[in-house]
């Protein structure tokens, strides 16, 4: 079964400045969409290596029917690898930097690819949660930098959040939600910064309590991954959390916090978990018992696997709907 057909009236090149496991991720949706990509780490012998991981991921997809047959061979000829920053950029009209997640690095080659790319050339960043007013408020170009962060794998998850920072034009935060949208992606629009912005925030909110839930010894870590994987992930992924407990009740929402307000008022009163202290305490050999880091490869080959057969399920769902 295919993805959808993507918005491709005018093919575009694209310019990943990163080429680790995010580039090379999201070299695989721009190129399953049709784009071409240019590609470039500063990193000797990265782009090589992220042209063959990248190859052999369109080729898990298309092995899986979510792209065409043709797409893979098609996007041998989309690929270039780049020897400068300059040189990526050059006929871009998008770039996506993929950099390390530190603030000076970010400001750092943000300057850099500005100095480079010709006005009005969006600049995204796939930062989990720097703002783009903590690494790009002195840069010129300051006014097209905006950040676009997916979710790991980018290739496989279809969310993407659109962070402007407020000297951010609109123009630049809505070509890059057209460009999102064109690639197959679902756009989250924030309407403000926020560190960490939603999808993190709210990842955060859950570690925080299961890391309590750990401190607290009231279940084991294996037990409370299930919680989500066989229990709430599985209706979170369809519906999301508000949609969910909206449904939860007969009254809808406001009926539901009527029953259950209290219930949550009172069971968040207690401290916050030391969660370096849980590691070293217990957490850290627990999960490394049911997940080696010898067996890394593996693990992360399961998981692809289960969001491809996730997702070839849900397109099923919205074209019977």
């Amino acid at each position: 079964m295919a993805l959808k057909k993507q918005n491709t009236h005018h093919k575009k090149k694209v310019a990943l400045i990163g080429c680790g496991l995010i580039g090379q991720s999201w070299a695989v949706t721009f190129l399953s969409s049709g784009w071409s990509v240019s590609l470039f780490d500063p990193v000797e012998g990265i782009v090589e290596t992220a042209k063959e991981k990248i190859m052999a991921n369109l080729s898990n997809l298309q092995n899986h029917g979510l792209v065409e047959d043709c797409t893979v061979l098609k996007s041998l000829d989309r690929i270039h690898l780049s020897q400068s920053l300059s040189e990526a950029v050059k006929e871009c009209t998008y770039i996506q930097e993929s950099g390390p997640e530190d603030l000076d690095i970010k400001k750092e080659i943000t300057h850099k690819i500005d100095k480079v790319t010709p006005v009005n050339i969006p600049i995204a960043s796939s930062t989990s949660g720097i703002p783009t007013s903590a690494y790009a408020a002195n840069i010129p170009g300051n006014y097209r930098c905006v950040v676009a962060h997916p979710i790991n794998p980018p290739h496989l998850i279809p969310a993407v959040e659109i962070v402007p920072a407020p000297f951010t034009k609109e123009t630049i935060k809505e070509t890059v939600k057209e460009i999102i949208l064109s690639i197959g992606k679902e756009p989250l629009e924030l309407k403000k910064e926020t560190p960490g912005f939603v999808v993190n925030r709210l990842q955060g909110a859950l570690l925080k309590e299961a890391f309590n839930l750990i401190k607290n010894n009231i279940s084991s870590a294996e037990d409370i991954d299930k919680a989500i994987s066989h229990g709430l992930g599985l209706r979170w992924s369809f519906m999301g959390p508000f949609q969910t407990i909206h449904l939860n009740a007969p009254e809808g929402i406001k009926g539901y916090v009527e029953r259950y307000g209290t219930m949550y008022s009172e069971m968040f009163q207690g401290s916050d978990a030391s969660w370096s202290e849980l590691v070293e305490d217990g957490l850290d050999a627990e999960l490394l018992k049911l997940y080696s880091l010898d067996e890394y490869g593996k693990h992360e080959e399961q998981r692809n696997k289960k969001l491809i057969q996730l997702l070839i399920h849900k397109i099923q769902s919205e074209k019977s709907d």
